[in-house]
């Protein structure tokens, strides 16, 4: 059994793993490995259009990947919604269908791309260049 304990110390979020009664970090730079693609910090305003009810919501992106995104937001939509992601950046515009993924109460959301445009695409691939050098910029 693979227990995973999330406690704050510090200011940061520290992440143990144990498997039965067993620390063992490897499980947590396994658990890192899982993801598809880097995730990078990433400011852009964002709407959330919840299609069938047409419900709007206004937030703020905070992390964006090639396959996703986490939006801050207040009032999250509960996770399984599928919605239209609309974000803005300077003069350019990514628009997908996305899938919440997880969502946080009072915090923000987690959301997956579902379809994305070849134009949204570009887009995005070029947000995430300059993100890239940006980070191995500041990383050294």
């Amino acid at each position: 059994m693979v227990t995973r304990v999330l406690g704050w110390g510090g200011g940061l979020a520290k992440t143990s793993y144990h498997v039965g009664r067993v620390f063992q970090p490897e499980a947590a730079i396994a658990y890192l490995e899982k993801r598809r693609s880097p995730r990078y910090s990433f400011i852009a305003s964002a709407e959330l259009i919840e299609e069938r009810a047409d419900v709007r919501i206004a937030s703020r992106v905070s992390e964006l990947s090639l396959h996703g995104c986490y939006l801050d937001m207040m009032n999250p939509f509960p996770k399984g919604t599928q919605v239209l992601v609309k974000i803005a950046a300077g003069d350019a515009f990514f628009e997908a269908k996305a899938n919440v993924i997880y969502a946080q109460p009072n915090m923000g959301a987690g959301l997956g791309f579902l379809e994305v445009t070849p134009d949204s695409q570009a887009v995005l691939e070029r947000w995430l260049d300059g993100a890239e050098q940006e980070n191995q910029r500041q990383s050294g």
